[in-house]
C-alpha cells in the first residue's frame, strides 16, 4: 500500500536508525515518525478500539484523528505520526481499553 520513494529508501539504508515493532528490528530513517516508520514496514494498523477491537491505523498524520495511539518504550497512548524515531525504541501495537495513570 505505501512504500518509500527511492531517496528516501537509501537513506534509511545507508544509516539506518533501528527501532523494534512488536519485537521486530525494523530499520527506519533518521527523521521518519513513528507511524511513517509503521507504514514503510508494512503495517497499517497501530491499536485496535476499546469496544470491538477493530484495527485503526494513522488517518491524518497531523496529531488531530488519535488513531495511531502505540506504546512506547512502555508509556502508552502515544501519538505515532507526531513522535520522531529514536535509536532504540521500543514500539508495541495497542490492544483495547488502557490504564489511565
Amino acid at each position: 500500500m505505501f512504500k518509500r520513494l527511492a531517496e528516501a529508501e537509501r537513506q534509511a539504508v545507508d544509516a539506518p536508525v533501528r527501532i523494534t515493532v512488536d519485537g521486530l528490528d525494523v530499520a527506519c530513517r533518521a527523521g521518519d515518525s513513528v507511524a511513517a516508520a509503521l507504514f514503510a514496514s508494512g503495517r497499517d494498523a497501530c491499536r485496535d478500539t476499546v469496544v470491538n477491537e477493530v484495527p485503526r491505523g494513522p488517518y491524518c498524520m497531523m496529531g488531530v484523528c488519535y488513531d495511531c495511539l502505540v506504546t512506547i518504550d512502555g508509556r502508552p497512548n502515544r501519538q505515532a505520526c507526531m513522535t520522531q524515531v529514536e535509536q532504540g525504541m521500543n514500539v508495541e501495537r495497542q490492544h483495547g481499553a488502557r490504564e489511565v495513570r
